[in-house]
């Protein structure tokens, strides 16, 4: 490998994710760095509130526990360079933890802490002028509902504290693909006016900020990588100097690369695809180019970029009553009917309680009968269902109004319809309901530092500047397809692959075509009032449909579809992870020999 090319392992999309990713990675060899994600919005007020409990709590204690006491040995061995966003509401705490393991096993590794995105402690100067949501523009919360505030921070912290030594980079919240970024800063010396560069890098650290998504995980043709899920490989991402890269996974392992998985995972969670905002570049991902070089290699240019943005994003979560439900199921003829008088029974019992004890009622309900197509909308098929799964839940100002619809629901045992059954231990407990709230901050009120061998070292990043949006070019769309010709229907699926994520109360459903052929097609049948109209059953806003021509692809975001999203919402699916398996046999008429070619 030339030194104008540097391979980076992604060994964390979340906090939890399975431990097998860095011994693995290690054990593949020629590394320069391994990087881990995380962090998400759910994941930060869940670290706030264990930091509230304990001050020396609130980051992954996985990093620590999983990932440097079992290899911290070997990473110094093969001098990889760690990076991580494991410090969640808590990097210093984090940061004094993992230099005690270091101290422990004997080893000489400089560990940096990245410090500044933490704005909670300034929650009642914000509130004195506060800021509007950034999407529906609701009003800043009180102070005192407050569980975390957080800037997300960029790459550039992360090359500098590179720059200093750092073995091992630890940041609070920053934008899940930082730490890849930051290492391609650090390693090609990009500046700040790279901005093609710079969203190549952001890009590389896009797909792999999701581990195994980008190597078979979550993909459309999943029976590609069935029998090989339990050793599915992780991400590495082989950038070169100019902010191309190879997508690529350890020899030996299971899962695939190809241009599928690569595709799918760039177009997760994303909204507009030329105006993807990070703290060091605003990322146009409308021309991007990927091709398959050799098997699991998967090769990624054309990233434009354009100057960065003079704002943080920041993320609040806030505490909004509580929530709680129950999951049981049903089997037997109609079987779906009985769990929908059950659900009805019980909600109304539960009603009853709260006025008998004087509380208010239910803000919100929710029942899902899983298994009888509730997820499908109008589009569901109705038929015999005998066999189905039912969720039920509900959001109250107080946790006791929650803990009387638990009650109730397990109360109603002996006087349901005939086929109630389960596996489950204990009854469910309220939980808080945690709302997210997203507005901008200029950079040059969110002071940065990096703290490294005892000393605190400012940093001082790019300030950026506002965002022009006549600069995009918008392309072309597809031309209208000749639909004069004998037409037949084939599903979504046999033309294209898909992918689907959240955003907040957002999400996206991304659309690849498997040829560039089927896009005309595809793009006159899924207009914005089609696919809105097939989610009408979750969405309470707008739909936006976006091409992108280079990956032949096409990008729908939808607001308000999530009913709150997170664990603000009661949805089975609360981050819409399975929206794009809703839309994939959705009827696309082609012409009839296309079609033929197909079977």
């Amino acid at each position: 490998m030339s030194k104008d090319v540097i391979r980076i392992g992604g060994a964390s999309g979340f906090w939890g994710e399975s431990a097998m990713a860095t011994p693995q990675l290690l054990q593949a060899g020629d590394l320069d760095y391994i990087v881990y994600d995380y962090l998400a919005e759910i994941t930060m007020s869940i670290m706030a509130r264990a930091r509230a409990k304990d001050p020396g709590k609130g980051y992954a204690t996985d990093f620590i526990t999983a990932v440097l006491k079992p290899n911290a040995v070997e990473i110094a061995r093969q001098g990889v360079k760690i990076l991580s966003n494991a410090g969640g509401v808590n990097p210093v705490a984090c940061g004094e933890a993992a230099r005690q393991v270091i101290k422990d096993l004997g080893l000489d590794l400089k560990v940096a802490v990245i410090t500044g995105d933490d704005l909670v402690g300034r929650a009642a100067d914000l509130a004195a002028n506060p800021p509007s949501e950034m999407f529906s523009g609701d009003t800043f919360p009180e102070p005192e509902r407050l569980a975390s505030i957080n800037a997300y921070l960029g790459g550039f912290p992360v090359a500098a504290a590179l720059a200093e030594g750092a073995d091992i980079v630890i940041t609070g919240r920053s934008v899940d693909s930082a730490v890849t970024l930051g290492a391609c800063i650090h390693a090609f010396g990009w500046q700040p006016d790279e901005w093609n560069k710079l969203a190549g890098g952001s890009l590389a650290g896009h797909i792999l900020e999701c581990g195994p998504q980008a190597t078979g995980g979550n993909f459309t043709d999943w029976e590609l990588v069935a029998e090989t899920i339990d050793k599915i490989g992780y991400p590495i991402a082989e950038v070169s100097a100019d902010g191309s890269f190879i997508t690529t996974k350890p020899d030996g392992t299971g899962g695939i690369v190809n241009v599928g998985t690569v595709s799918e995972q760039m177009l997760y969670e994303i909204g507009d695809p030329q105006a993807y905002f990070l703290p060091d570049v605003v990322c146009d991902f409308s021309d991007v180019i990927i091709t398959q070089d050799a098997p699991n290699r998967v090769r990624v240019t054309g990233t434009k970029g354009y100057p960065a943005p003079d704002t943080y994003k920041v993320s609040a979560t806030y505490a909004d009553g509580f929530r709680g439900g129950t999951v049981m199921t049903f089997y037997g003829i109609d079987a779906d009917k009985k769990a929908e008088a059950f659900t009805k029974a019980a909600i109304a019992r539960a009603r009853n309680t709260l006025r008998a004890a004087n509380l208010a009622d239910f803000t919100e309900t929710s029942v899902e009968v899983i298994g009888a197509e509730s997820q499908y909308g109008a589009a569901r098929q109705v038929g015999n269902v005998r066999e189905v799964a039912v969720k039920m839940a509900a959001k109250h100002p107080d946790a006791a109004g929650i803990g009387i619809l638990l009650k109730e629901s397990t109360g109603l045992g002996l006087a349901t319809p005939p086929g109630l059954s389960g596996f489950a231990g204990g009854r469910a407990k309220p939980s808080p309901v945690v709302r997210l709230f997203s507005f901008v901050i200029p950079k040059m009120d969110v002071p940065v530092h990096i703290e490294i061998d005892g000393k605190t070292i400012p940093f001082e990043g790019p300030r950026g500047e506002a965002f022009d949006p006549t600069a995009l070019e918008r392309p072309t769309p597809p031309a209208t397809p000749d639909l004069s010709v004998p037409l037949e229907n084939v599903p979504l699926v046999k033309l294209a692959w898909g992918r689907s994520g959240d955003k907040g109360n957002k999400a996206n459903v991304g659309i690849i075509a498997r040829k560039a052929d089927y896009v005309p097609y595809i793009w006159a049948a899924l207009t914005e009032k089609a696919v809105g109209d097939h989610y009408a059953h979750f969405s309470e806003g707008d739909v936006h449909r976006y091409f992108m021509p280079g990956p032949h692809a096409i990008n729908f975001l939808m607001d308000d579809v999530l009913g709150g999203g997170g664990i603000a919402s009661l949805r089975n699916d609360p981050q819409g992870k399975g929206y794009a398996q809703l839309l994939l046999d959705y009827p696309i008429p082609i012409p009839s020999q296309m079609a033929k070619d197909l079977a």
